[in-house]
């Protein structure tokens, strides 16, 4: 929600500037995101005089300028059509940033001549959209004077976030009331702020116009007017100047004002040229398969469930969200319609969620305007067409009923303090809410007004004191605390994840935190996705995440484009699949991607080390460790996805079935689909897969080495040349649990002497005696063990 100080003091009577504003809507629960003053980024900018206009010797299409800001004439080189001596413009000079491109004007020369600054446009000034010629102003323009000062730019315009709850203050005046409740000023009679009497009906003599409701539910109430005769041009510059700030477009007087109104007062209404309409304009059911084609272009196909406005022939309206382009005014229009409906917000958003359509008018009917505004509304933007456009106004049509059943709550003003955690007299509890529009009586019975739809019981009074007594003011009061040794509090779940947390990052990983939705390209890269969302934030937020890795390939590819060499990786979070019941199922996961260079360049060589498939295995399995997992026993095997490259990837393994973890170089087809070039190597944690330990088994068990030295022995088999090494490794570890301790593969080797087809491993065996030293017959026993289980896989003892 966005407006300018002047704008808001059009309805609140205050001295306050906009930090004051700002701060006192920070301290009301109303956040500020931004401020910005169109008038600093002009402050460079003056007004100037071109003294002479002279062709440029070296360039048919640009004159050479004498321009008089102040001082001394300078020379400007200058391409607009429209620059001749005489006239009044706006000057950059020499240090000044155009603020449509950032550019820093510096003296230059242009085809061999000069110059020593700029004439400026309307759109390079980020004023408007004009960019055909440089700024023409008024002869009686101050030469010399600061463009911003004299155009009355200098208006701040302020950006507040508004909370779904906050209807009311979808508006300028809305916001306004709420300030003069907490005592930033005086809030001004509506019908002073318009110069409308609002206590007498704004009717004309000509007929009223022909509308009903036959959608009570979706459009409760239908007011309309009609003016006949108007003249539909520009809209005046305190309109097109206010609609500017805020970044909208001004497009003609009569759209204007309903865009105007929409923010001023949070009332969106709609204008139709009645040329265009065929017998009655009737709020309905869509029927199944009509279409409309909107203002903003594009077709929509409606459903029986939604609300429409038609005539005897098409539908013209997506009611409460946008208009439609055959009825819409143009230049020609000379006799208009005005609508002021009030809209069911159910109905407003569920529309609006399956057409995918969002608006001005969406946003405010959703969250629900003020029921009891129809015939104020409606007589302010008649009076402003008139005022605007000239015509003669009809009699107003009033169809249906807008929902005004009072709430009535008794209050208890020790609420305040019970449920706010603040003391306010009960009288400074009465004058806030009777400033907010609350009418109280003697034994304090409140009634809501019809603007605030989120107030929905005594609670909500209680916020609305606290908020105007200000937030800043809440004492921060620490809960009560057992006696002795809090218990810990953390799940087994969430404590394993803190250690993988933990020790990711200790080993030089950067977590990232990406979105759980992606791209449905992304999910497609990777199974695709289970879940897609029917009303995403935006088509790259479409799908639920199959896998983490889509999210961190995307993050490394960023950051690999912004200059990093190389990238490491680690997010923990969600996968979502289908559970065994159809609904959703989330597991836990940890992704890890390595990117770039493993190490900087070596200065022998010249080349910088790569990340490979055995890096990815390294940090899965410290991640394994660090959660508790016996590392040493997992089974390595293959079948680690489709997305991993198929001879340079596994899965890690407790028993067959339990994957805990895949890893490996990530296939070069996923990787350009994500435009990474060069080795990536990726590693997926199962955290669900993981056995969880109970929350009390956190201590380590005594460390208790042997008294005894440890012994190595070195086999070399002959195996068949696919065979998997970490197969050898498990027999020979499991022949001899007493004695054998560890196996290591330390080489493999083909060639001479090997026959075709297979491969030598060379395996250390490390052997750990616990209450003798080995005799040469326990070695060759021992010995005997290992060859007899690695002759059960096909090996041979190399001679």
């Amino acid at each position: 929600m966005k407006f300018s100080l002047s704008w808001l003091k059009e309805h609140l009577d205050t001295d306050a500037d906009m930090q004051a504003v700002a701060d006192c809507l920070n301290r009301i629960g109303l956040e500020v995101e931004g401020i910005e003053n169109p008038a600093e980024s002009l402050s460079a900018f003056r007004i100037a005089k071109v003294i002479s206009a002279a062709p440029h010797p070296q360039a048919d299409k640009l004159q050479v300028l004498s321009v008089d800001a102040g001082g001394e004439p300078l020379q400007v080189v200058c391409g607009a059509p429209n620059a001749r001596a005489g006239m009044l413009g706006v000057f950059g000079p020499a240090g000044a940033v155009v603020p449509a491109n950032n550019m820093v004007l510096k003296v230059a020369a242009i085809r061999g001549i000069e110059s020593n600054g700029m004439m400026c446009s309307i759109a390079e000034l980020e004023l408007g959209d004009d960019h055909d010629g440089i700024i023409e102003l008024p002869d009686d323009a101050p030469i010399g004077q600061v463009y911003a000062d004299w155009a009355g730019l200098d208006d701040p315009v302020i950006d507040v976030s508004i909370t779904p709850n906050r209807q009311d203050c979808m508006g300028v005046r809305g916001i306004a009331r709420d300030l003069a409740a907490a005592g930033l000023g005086t809030l001004k009679p509506l019908g002073d702020v318009y110069k409308i009497d609002l206590s007498t009906p704004l009717e004309g003599s000509d007929p009223a116009p022909n509308v009903r409701t036959d959608d009570a539910a979706g459009c409760p109430a239908f007011y309309a007017q009609s003016v006949s005769g108007v003249r539909n041009g520009e809209a005046p510059e305190w309109m097109r100047a206010k609609l500017k700030a805020i970044g909208q477009k001004p497009i003609s007087a009569l759209v204007d004002i309903t865009n105007f109104l929409s923010i001023d007062l949070g009332r969106p209404l709609h204008v139709y040229d009645r040329a265009k309409l065929n017998g009655a304009l009737v709020a309905r059911k869509a029927v199944d398969g009509e279409q409309v084609v909107a203002l903003n272009g594009k077709t929509y196909a409606l459903d029986a469930s939604m609300t429409v406005i038609a005539d005897d022939t098409m539908v013209h309206d997506i009611g409460g969200i946008m208009g439609g382009e055959h009825s819409g005014v143009s230049e020609d229009t000379t006799d208009v319609l005005i609508e002021c409906a009030f809209f069911d917000p159910e109905h407003i958003a569920r529309t609006g969620q399956k057409l995918g359509l969002t608006s001005d008018a969406r946003q405010r009917f959703e969250r629900g305007v003020d029921p009891a505004f129809l015939d104020d509304g409606l007589a302010i933007a008649t009076k402003l067409v008139l005022d605007l456009t000239g015509g003669k106004a009809s009699a107003i049509t009033r169809v249906g009923q807008a929902p005004l059943t009072p709430r009535i709550f008794a209050y208890d003003t020790d609420y305040c303090h019970r449920l706010g955690g603040v003391d306010v007299a009960p009288e400074e509890q009465r004058n806030i809410l009777t400033r907010l529009g609350f009418s109280v009586t003697d034994d304090w019975a409140v009634t809501v007004p019809s603007w605030r739809r989120d107030v929905d019981g005594p609670a909500d009074l209680v916020e609305e004191v606290v908020r105007m007594v200000g937030l800043d003011n809440v004492v921060s009061v620490p809960l009560p605390r057992a006696d002795g040794v809090a218990q810990p509090t953390a799940t087994p779940a969430q404590s394993l994840e803190r250690k993988i947390r933990r020790t990711a990052a200790a080993r030089g990983l950067n977590e990232a935190i990406n979105w759980s939705f992606l791209p449905q390209k992304a999910a497609d890269a990777f199974g695709g996705g289970a879940w897609s969302l029917a009303n995403p934030i935006s088509e790259d937020m479409k799908v639920m995440r199959p896998s983490l890795l889509p999210g961190l390939l995307s993050a490394a590819q960023r950051n690999i484009d912004r200059g990093a060499s190389s990238v490491r990786l680690f997010e923990i979070g969600r996968r979502y699949f289908v559970g065994t019941n159809g609904s959703s199922d989330e597991r836990a996961t940890a992704g890890i991607v390595l990117a770039g260079d493993k190490s900087v360049r070596n200065w022998a060589t010249g080349k910088s080390a790569k990340f490979d498939a055995f890096d990815a295995k390294a940090e899965a399995i410290a991640l394994l460790k660090a959660a508790g997992v016996a590392t040493d026993n997992l089974l390595v095997m293959d079948d680690a996805g489709a997305h991993y490259h198929p001879g340079q990837s596994a899965t890690l393994r407790m028993g067959p079935k339990n994957i805990l973890a895949a890893f490996g170089t990530l296939h070069p087809a996923k990787a350009k689909a994500f435009d990474l070039d060069g080795i990536v190597v990726a590693a997926e944690i199962f955290l669900d897969a993981i056995p969880l330990k109970k929350a009390s088994d956190f201590m380590r068990p005594a460390f208790t080495p042997p008294a005894l030295q440890a012994v190595t022995r070195d086999f070399a088999f002959l195996v068949a040349e696919d065979m998997p090494a970490n197969d050898l490794l498990r027999a020979i570890k499991g022949c001899d649990k007493d004695n054998i301790v560890a196996a290591r593969l330390f080489d493999r080797f083909s060639g001479q002497g090997v026959p075709e087809g297979q491969v030598s491993l060379a395996v250390e065996v490390t052997l750990q005696p616990t209450d003798k030293s080995y005799g040469d017959d326990d070695l060759k026993l021992i010995s005997d063990k290992v060859i007899a289980a690695a002759a059960k896989l096909g090996a041979v003892l190399r001679g």
